[in-house]
C-alpha cells in the first residue's frame, strides 16, 4: 500500500530523536546493529526483524486508532466511498494514482536486480499513459500486461540488507517503520510523484487509504479474535515487510500464538 510519505518520515525522525538511550549491554544504536542482535540484546519478539521499543506508546496510538479514528471516520467514510460512487469513476481514479506510482516501481525494481518486472512497470506506465488517458483506463492490463509486485523503496533497502528499524504506530496512518517511512519518503522524490503538491498526495493517500480499508473489512473477525490485536497488527506487518524485501522468495512463519496470521497475510499480500 502507499502512503503519504512526509509526514511518517519526519514523525519517525523525532521519536528517534527523543528515545532513551540504551543499557551499557545492549546495542547504542539501530544504525550499527542489525535488526536480529536488536532482538537479542531487548525483548524476545516472535517474528524476525521486529525492532519496538516504543510499545507503550505504540499501544496508545493503536487504541486511539482501533477504538476511535477506524470505527467512527476511517471505516464509514471508507464504505459510503466504495458504496456510493459510481464503480466506473472508483475504477478510473484507481487506475490514475495507481499509474503514478510505475516509475517508482521501475526504479526501485532495478534496485532490487529484477529486470523483467522494471520492464514490466516501464511498459505498463507508457502504455496506459499513452492510450489510456493518462492512465484512467488500465489498457496494460487489457493487453496482458499484467501489474506485477509494487516494491517501495524501502522494500529495495531492505533486499540490500537494511533492517526495519523502529516501528511505529501512527494516527490515521497505521503501522510502519524507520525504514518503510525513510523508502516512502524517497518514492515521493520520483517522477511523476515528485510533481504533486502537499494537498494532491494527501488525495492519493486518501482515495488509495479508503479502497484498502473497505477491502479489509472482512478480515476484521481474525483480528478481533486474536488475543492480542496489537502484537497481531505489528507482527503481520513486519512479516509482510520482511516479504516483501525479499522479492517473493521469503517463507513466511507463523508467530507463537497467532493462528490467523497466515490468512491475514494472504489478504495483505493481495494490495
Amino acid at each position: 500500500m502507499k502512503k503519504i510519505t512526509l509526514l511518517t518520515f519526519l514523525f519517525a525522525l523525532l521519536l528517534t530523536g527523543c528515545a532513551e538511550t540504551p543499557n551499557d549491554d545492549t546495542v547504542s544504536t539501530v544504525d550499527a546493529e542489525t535488526n536480529a542482535e536488536l532482538a537479542e540484546a531487548g525483548p524476545a519478539y516472535n517474528v524476525e526483524g521486529t525492532y519496538d521499543p516504543f510499545e507503550g506508546f505504540n499501544r496508545t496510538m493503536w487504541d486511539l486508532n482501533y477504538n476511535y479514528l477506524d470505527p467512527y471516520i476511517a471505516r464509514p467514510v471508507s464504505l459510503a466511498y466504495v458504496d456510493y460512487v459510481p464503480s466506473p469513476l472508483r475504477t478510473g481514479i484507481r487506475n490514475f494514482l495507481s499509474n503514478l506510482d510505475e516509475p517508482a516501481n521501475m526504479v526501485n525494481s532495478i534496485i532490487m536486480l529484477d529486470g523483467e518486472q522494471a520492464v514490466t512497470h516501464f511498459n505498463r506506465f507508457w502504455i496506459n499513459t499513452v492510450f489510456g488517458i493518462g492512465g484512467l483506463i488500465d489498457i496494460a492490463s487489457a493487453a496482458d500486461i499484467r501489474k506485477p509486485a509494487e516494491p517501495g523503496f524501502g522494500d529495495a533497502m531492505g533486499y540490500h540488507g537494511v533492517p526495519n528499524g523502529q516501528y511505529f504506530m501512527v494516527p490515521f496512518y497505521g503501522p510502519t517503520t524507520l525504514r518503510e517511512g525513510t523508502g516512502d519518503y524517497v518514492d515521493g522524490l520520483y517522477f511523476p510523484l515528485s510533481l504533486l503538491t502537499f494537498w494532491q498526495s494527501l488525495g492519493k493517500w486518501a482515495f488509495e487509504g479508503m479502497e484498502d480499508r473497505a477491502a479489509l473489512v472482512s478480515q476484521e473477525a481474525m483480528l478481533k479474535d486474536s488475543p492480542d490485536p496489537y502484537l497481531f497488527t505489528r507482527d503481520a506487518y513486519i512479516q509482510n515487510r520482511n516479504f516483501r524485501a525479499s522479492g517473493g522468495e521469503l517463507e513466511l512463519e507463523e508467530p507463537q500464538d497467532e493462528e490467523y496470521l497466515d490468512d491475514f497475510l494472504d489478504e495483505i499480500n493481495e494490495f
